[in-house]
Protein backbone atom coordinates (compact mmCIF):
# COMPACT_ATOMS: atom_id res chain seq x y z
CA UNK A 1 0.00 0.00 0.00
CA UNK A 2 2.85 2.38 0.86
CA UNK A 3 4.58 1.47 -2.42
CA UNK A 4 1.41 2.20 -4.42
CA UNK A 5 1.01 5.54 -2.65
CA UNK A 6 4.61 6.42 -3.48
CA UNK A 7 4.12 5.55 -7.16
CA UNK A 8 0.92 7.60 -7.31
CA UNK A 9 2.69 10.55 -5.69
CA UNK A 10 5.52 10.29 -8.23
CA UNK A 11 3.12 10.19 -11.19
CA UNK A 12 1.13 13.10 -9.73
CA UNK A 13 4.35 15.12 -9.36
CA UNK A 14 5.35 14.37 -12.97
CA UNK A 15 1.84 15.28 -14.18
CA UNK A 16 2.03 18.61 -12.30
CA UNK A 17 5.47 19.37 -13.78
CA UNK A 18 4.32 18.58 -17.34
CA UNK A 19 1.12 20.62 -16.87
CA UNK A 20 3.17 23.52 -15.51
CA UNK A 21 5.45 23.39 -18.57
CA UNK A 22 2.43 23.39 -20.89
CA UNK A 23 0.72 26.30 -19.12
CA UNK A 24 3.84 28.48 -18.93
CA UNK A 25 4.88 27.74 -22.52
CA UNK A 26 1.45 28.44 -24.03
CA UNK A 27 0.94 31.51 -21.81
CA UNK A 28 4.34 32.87 -22.90
CA UNK A 29 3.37 32.61 -26.59
CA UNK A 30 -0.01 34.29 -26.10
CA UNK A 31 1.37 37.06 -23.86
CA UNK A 32 4.17 37.82 -26.33
CA UNK A 33 1.64 37.91 -29.17
CA UNK A 34 -0.34 40.53 -27.24
CA UNK A 35 2.82 42.57 -26.66
CA UNK A 36 4.13 42.30 -30.20
CA UNK A 37 1.10 42.79 -32.43
CA UNK A 38 -2.14 43.46 -30.57
CA UNK A 39 -4.18 46.62 -31.15
CA UNK A 40 -4.40 47.08 -27.38
CA UNK A 41 -0.65 47.54 -26.91
CA UNK A 42 0.01 48.84 -30.44
CA UNK A 43 3.77 49.33 -30.01
CA UNK A 44 5.88 48.61 -33.09
CA UNK A 45 9.11 47.99 -31.20
CA UNK A 46 9.80 44.23 -30.99
CA UNK A 47 13.47 44.61 -30.05
CA UNK A 48 12.61 47.03 -27.24
CA UNK A 49 10.02 44.58 -25.90
CA UNK A 50 12.57 41.74 -26.05
CA UNK A 51 15.14 43.99 -24.32
CA UNK A 52 12.71 44.77 -21.49
CA UNK A 53 12.00 41.07 -21.01
CA UNK A 54 15.75 40.42 -20.75
CA UNK A 55 15.98 43.12 -18.05
CA UNK A 56 13.14 41.46 -16.11
CA UNK A 57 14.83 38.05 -16.44
CA UNK A 58 18.16 39.50 -15.29
CA UNK A 59 16.51 41.09 -12.23
CA UNK A 60 14.96 37.72 -11.36
CA UNK A 61 18.43 36.14 -11.66
CA UNK A 62 19.94 38.78 -9.37
CA UNK A 63 17.14 38.33 -6.80
CA UNK A 64 17.52 34.52 -6.82
CA UNK A 65 21.30 34.83 -6.60
CA UNK A 66 21.01 37.01 -3.48
CA UNK A 67 18.33 34.78 -1.94
CA UNK A 68 20.59 31.75 -2.48
CA UNK A 69 23.22 33.46 -0.29
CA UNK A 70 20.70 34.06 2.49
CA UNK A 71 18.86 30.75 2.17
CA UNK A 72 21.37 28.32 0.63
CA UNK A 73 19.46 25.35 2.00
CA UNK A 74 16.30 26.14 0.05
CA UNK A 75 17.48 28.08 -3.02
CA UNK A 76 20.29 26.96 -5.31
CA UNK A 77 21.42 29.60 -7.77
CA UNK A 78 24.88 30.53 -9.14
CA UNK A 79 26.64 33.48 -7.53
CA UNK A 80 29.17 34.05 -10.31
CA UNK A 81 30.00 37.43 -11.83
CA UNK A 82 28.92 37.50 -15.50
CA UNK A 83 31.18 40.46 -16.30
CA UNK A 84 34.58 38.92 -15.61
CA UNK A 85 36.93 38.72 -18.60
CA UNK A 86 37.10 34.92 -18.45
CA UNK A 87 33.31 34.48 -18.29
CA UNK A 88 32.69 36.93 -21.13
CA UNK A 89 35.24 35.13 -23.29
CA UNK A 90 33.54 31.78 -22.68
CA UNK A 91 29.91 32.80 -23.07
CA UNK A 92 29.70 35.89 -25.32
CA UNK A 93 29.71 33.98 -28.66
CA UNK A 94 26.88 31.78 -27.34
CA UNK A 95 25.05 34.84 -26.03
CA UNK A 96 25.13 36.38 -29.51
CA UNK A 97 23.30 33.29 -30.79
CA UNK A 98 20.89 33.59 -27.84
CA UNK A 99 20.15 37.20 -28.80
CA UNK A 100 19.60 36.23 -32.43
CA UNK A 101 17.35 33.38 -31.34
CA UNK A 102 15.01 35.35 -29.07
CA UNK A 103 14.93 38.35 -31.44
CA UNK A 104 13.97 36.28 -34.51
CA UNK A 105 11.45 34.24 -32.50
CA UNK A 106 9.69 37.40 -31.33
CA UNK A 107 9.83 38.94 -34.80
CA UNK A 108 8.30 35.75 -36.22
CA UNK A 109 5.51 35.88 -33.64
CA UNK A 110 4.91 39.55 -34.42
CA UNK A 111 4.13 38.86 -38.08
CA UNK A 112 2.49 35.40 -38.04
CA UNK A 113 -0.58 34.04 -36.29
CA UNK A 114 -0.10 32.00 -33.12
CA UNK A 115 -1.69 29.04 -34.94
CA UNK A 116 1.04 29.16 -37.61
CA UNK A 117 3.88 29.92 -35.20
CA UNK A 118 4.80 26.27 -34.59
CA UNK A 119 4.89 25.49 -38.32
CA UNK A 120 6.91 28.64 -38.99
CA UNK A 121 9.59 27.45 -36.57
CA UNK A 122 9.35 23.73 -37.33
CA UNK A 123 12.65 23.41 -39.21
CA UNK A 124 14.79 23.35 -36.05
CA UNK A 125 15.11 19.56 -36.22
CA UNK A 126 16.20 19.74 -39.88
CA UNK A 127 18.87 22.34 -39.08
CA UNK A 128 20.03 20.20 -36.14
CA UNK A 129 20.70 17.28 -38.48
CA UNK A 130 22.54 19.50 -40.98
CA UNK A 131 24.70 21.33 -38.44
CA UNK A 132 25.58 18.28 -36.34
CA UNK A 133 26.91 16.67 -39.53
CA UNK A 134 28.91 19.63 -40.86
CA UNK A 135 30.07 21.03 -37.49
CA UNK A 136 30.42 17.91 -35.35
CA UNK A 137 30.79 15.22 -38.00
CA UNK A 138 27.90 13.21 -36.53
CA UNK A 139 25.80 11.21 -38.98
CA UNK A 140 22.05 10.66 -38.64
CA UNK A 141 20.22 7.47 -39.48
CA UNK A 142 18.25 7.14 -42.72
CA UNK A 143 14.97 6.87 -40.78
CA UNK A 144 15.66 10.16 -38.95
CA UNK A 145 16.52 11.85 -42.26
CA UNK A 146 13.21 10.57 -43.67
CA UNK A 147 11.43 12.23 -40.72
CA UNK A 148 13.21 15.49 -41.57
CA UNK A 149 11.99 15.17 -45.16
CA UNK A 150 8.40 14.87 -43.91
CA UNK A 151 8.93 17.91 -41.64
CA UNK A 152 10.03 19.93 -44.68
CA UNK A 153 7.00 18.68 -46.66
CA UNK A 154 4.69 19.65 -43.78
CA UNK A 155 6.35 23.06 -43.51
CA UNK A 156 5.94 23.83 -47.22
CA UNK A 157 2.37 22.57 -47.22
CA UNK A 158 1.59 24.84 -44.24
CA UNK A 159 3.20 27.84 -45.99
CA UNK A 160 1.24 27.03 -49.17
CA UNK A 161 -2.04 26.85 -47.26
CA UNK A 162 -1.32 30.19 -45.55
CA UNK A 163 -0.67 31.66 -49.01
CA UNK A 164 -3.91 30.21 -50.40
CA UNK A 165 -5.84 31.64 -47.43
CA UNK A 166 -4.22 35.05 -48.00
CA UNK A 167 -2.76 35.15 -44.49
CA UNK A 168 0.87 34.30 -45.31
CA UNK A 169 3.48 36.68 -43.92
CA UNK A 170 6.67 36.16 -45.94
CA UNK A 171 8.64 38.27 -43.48
CA UNK A 172 7.27 36.33 -40.51
CA UNK A 173 8.08 33.01 -42.21
CA UNK A 174 11.64 34.17 -42.93
CA UNK A 175 12.09 35.13 -39.27
CA UNK A 176 10.65 31.73 -38.32
CA UNK A 177 13.27 29.95 -40.44
CA UNK A 178 16.00 32.18 -39.00
CA UNK A 179 14.67 31.44 -35.51
CA UNK A 180 14.91 27.70 -36.21
CA UNK A 181 18.45 28.14 -37.55
CA UNK A 182 19.71 30.17 -34.59
CA UNK A 183 18.01 27.83 -32.09
CA UNK A 184 19.77 24.88 -33.71
CA UNK A 185 23.17 26.62 -33.61
CA UNK A 186 22.54 27.74 -30.04
CA UNK A 187 21.68 24.19 -28.90
CA UNK A 188 24.81 22.73 -30.51
CA UNK A 189 27.12 25.45 -29.20
CA UNK A 190 25.53 25.26 -25.74
CA UNK A 191 26.58 21.61 -25.43
CA UNK A 192 30.16 22.76 -26.01
CA UNK A 193 30.01 25.66 -23.54
CA UNK A 194 28.14 24.05 -20.62
CA UNK A 195 31.04 21.74 -19.57
CA UNK A 196 33.17 24.87 -19.00
CA UNK A 197 30.43 26.13 -16.64
CA UNK A 198 30.11 22.85 -14.71
CA UNK A 199 26.83 22.16 -16.57
CA UNK A 200 25.20 25.12 -14.80
CA UNK A 201 22.26 26.16 -16.98
CA UNK A 202 21.25 28.96 -14.61
CA UNK A 203 24.66 30.63 -14.75
CA UNK A 204 24.38 30.53 -18.53
CA UNK A 205 20.91 32.09 -18.36
CA UNK A 206 22.23 34.73 -15.95
CA UNK A 207 25.05 35.67 -18.36
CA UNK A 208 22.89 35.54 -21.50
CA UNK A 209 20.44 38.07 -20.08
CA UNK A 210 23.23 40.24 -18.68
CA UNK A 211 24.90 40.54 -22.08
CA UNK A 212 21.60 40.86 -23.96
CA UNK A 213 20.56 44.09 -22.24
CA UNK A 214 23.84 45.68 -23.41
CA UNK A 215 23.93 44.30 -26.97
CA UNK A 216 20.25 45.02 -27.68
CA UNK A 217 20.68 48.76 -27.02
CA UNK A 218 22.56 49.64 -30.25
CA UNK A 219 20.22 47.34 -32.21
CA UNK A 220 17.21 49.22 -30.83
CA UNK A 221 18.78 52.55 -31.83
CA UNK A 222 19.77 51.37 -35.33
CA UNK A 223 16.22 50.08 -35.85
CA UNK A 224 14.82 53.46 -34.78
CA UNK A 225 12.77 51.94 -31.97
CA UNK A 226 13.99 54.51 -29.43
CA UNK A 227 12.01 57.15 -31.35
CA UNK A 228 8.94 54.87 -31.51
CA UNK A 229 9.10 54.28 -27.75
CA UNK A 230 9.64 58.01 -27.05
CA UNK A 231 6.46 58.84 -28.99
CA UNK A 232 4.45 55.93 -27.55
CA UNK A 233 1.41 57.34 -25.76
CA UNK A 234 0.93 54.32 -23.46
CA UNK A 235 4.47 54.13 -22.07
CA UNK A 236 3.14 55.02 -18.62
CA UNK A 237 0.17 52.67 -18.85
CA UNK A 238 -0.26 50.23 -15.97
CA UNK A 239 -1.70 47.60 -18.35
CA UNK A 240 1.29 47.83 -20.70
CA UNK A 241 3.84 47.28 -17.93
CA UNK A 242 1.72 44.59 -16.29
CA UNK A 243 1.68 42.56 -19.52
CA UNK A 244 5.38 43.32 -20.05
CA UNK A 245 6.31 42.07 -16.56
CA UNK A 246 4.14 38.95 -16.93
CA UNK A 247 5.82 38.26 -20.29
CA UNK A 248 9.28 38.69 -18.74
CA UNK A 249 8.44 36.38 -15.84
CA UNK A 250 7.05 33.77 -18.23
CA UNK A 251 10.17 34.07 -20.40
CA UNK A 252 12.34 33.28 -17.39
CA UNK A 253 9.99 30.62 -16.02
CA UNK A 254 9.91 28.63 -19.26
CA UNK A 255 13.63 27.94 -18.89
CA UNK A 256 13.08 26.54 -15.40
CA UNK A 257 9.98 24.56 -16.43
CA UNK A 258 11.84 23.04 -19.40
CA UNK A 259 14.81 21.99 -17.27
CA UNK A 260 12.50 20.58 -14.58
CA UNK A 261 10.44 18.57 -17.09
CA UNK A 262 13.61 17.03 -18.57
CA UNK A 263 14.86 16.27 -15.06
CA UNK A 264 11.72 14.44 -13.87
CA UNK A 265 11.05 12.65 -17.19
CA UNK A 266 13.63 12.37 -20.00
CA UNK A 267 14.75 14.33 -23.09
CA UNK A 268 12.56 12.06 -25.25
CA UNK A 269 9.49 12.61 -23.06
CA UNK A 270 10.22 16.34 -23.11
CA UNK A 271 10.26 16.36 -26.91
CA UNK A 272 7.03 14.38 -27.11
CA UNK A 273 5.45 16.64 -24.47
CA UNK A 274 6.55 19.69 -26.47
CA UNK A 275 5.03 18.25 -29.63
CA UNK A 276 1.73 17.51 -27.89
CA UNK A 277 1.80 20.98 -26.35
CA UNK A 278 2.26 22.51 -29.80
CA UNK A 279 -0.82 20.63 -31.01
CA UNK A 280 -2.93 21.96 -28.12
CA UNK A 281 -1.44 25.44 -28.62
CA UNK A 282 -2.46 25.43 -32.29
CA UNK A 283 -6.02 24.32 -31.51
CA UNK A 284 -6.33 26.93 -28.74
CA UNK A 285 -5.05 29.66 -31.05
CA UNK A 286 -7.56 28.87 -33.81
CA UNK A 287 -10.37 28.87 -31.23
CA UNK A 288 -9.21 31.97 -29.32
CA UNK A 289 -8.66 34.10 -32.44
CA UNK A 290 -11.70 32.59 -34.22
CA UNK A 291 -9.65 31.40 -37.21
CA UNK A 292 -10.97 28.94 -39.78
CA UNK A 293 -8.34 26.69 -41.33
CA UNK A 294 -8.57 24.38 -44.32
CA UNK A 295 -8.35 20.61 -44.14
CA UNK A 296 -4.93 20.64 -45.86
CA UNK A 297 -3.69 23.22 -43.33
CA UNK A 298 -4.50 20.79 -40.52
CA UNK A 299 -2.84 17.99 -42.52
CA UNK A 300 0.36 20.08 -42.67
CA UNK A 301 0.30 20.42 -38.88
CA UNK A 302 -0.32 16.70 -38.48
CA UNK A 303 2.63 15.87 -40.76
CA UNK A 304 5.04 18.16 -38.90
CA UNK A 305 3.89 17.06 -35.45
CA UNK A 306 3.97 13.33 -36.31
CA UNK A 307 7.35 13.54 -38.04
CA UNK A 308 8.84 15.54 -35.16
CA UNK A 309 7.59 13.03 -32.58
CA UNK A 310 8.83 10.10 -34.67
CA UNK A 311 12.23 11.76 -35.10
CA UNK A 312 12.54 12.18 -31.30
CA UNK A 313 11.68 8.51 -30.78
CA UNK A 314 14.06 7.22 -33.47
CA UNK A 315 16.85 9.49 -32.27
CA UNK A 316 16.43 8.18 -28.74
CA UNK A 317 16.59 4.57 -30.00
CA UNK A 318 19.74 5.35 -32.01
CA UNK A 319 21.44 6.91 -28.99
CA UNK A 320 20.45 3.95 -26.77
CA UNK A 321 21.84 1.50 -29.34
CA UNK A 322 25.07 3.49 -29.59
CA UNK A 323 25.41 3.59 -25.80
CA UNK A 324 24.94 -0.19 -25.53
CA UNK A 325 27.53 -0.82 -28.26
CA UNK A 326 30.07 1.45 -26.55
CA UNK A 327 29.40 -0.27 -23.22
CA UNK A 328 29.93 -3.72 -24.78
CA UNK A 329 33.18 -2.60 -26.42
CA UNK A 330 34.39 -1.23 -23.08
CA UNK A 331 33.63 -4.53 -21.38
CA UNK A 332 35.51 -6.45 -24.13
CA UNK A 333 38.53 -4.17 -23.69
CA UNK A 334 38.55 -4.80 -19.94
CA UNK A 335 38.52 -8.56 -20.54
Amino acid sequence: MILETGILSKFLYIAIVVATYWIISILTIFINKVLLSSHTINLDAPLFITWCQCIISLNICVILSNLSKWFPRYIKFPNGNPYTKETVKKILPLSLLFIGMIATNNLCLKYVDVAFYYIGRSLTTVFNVIFTYFMLGQKTSTNCIACCAFIIIGFWLGVDQEHVAGSLSVLGTIFGVLGSLTLSLYSIHMKQVLPTLNQDIWLLSYCNNAYSIIIFLPLIIVNGEHITVYNYDKIGSFYFWLVMIIGGICGFAIGYATALQIKVTSPLTHNISGTAKACVQTILATYWFNEEKSFMWWISNFIVLSASAMYAKLRQLDLSKKYKEEKQQLQICKM
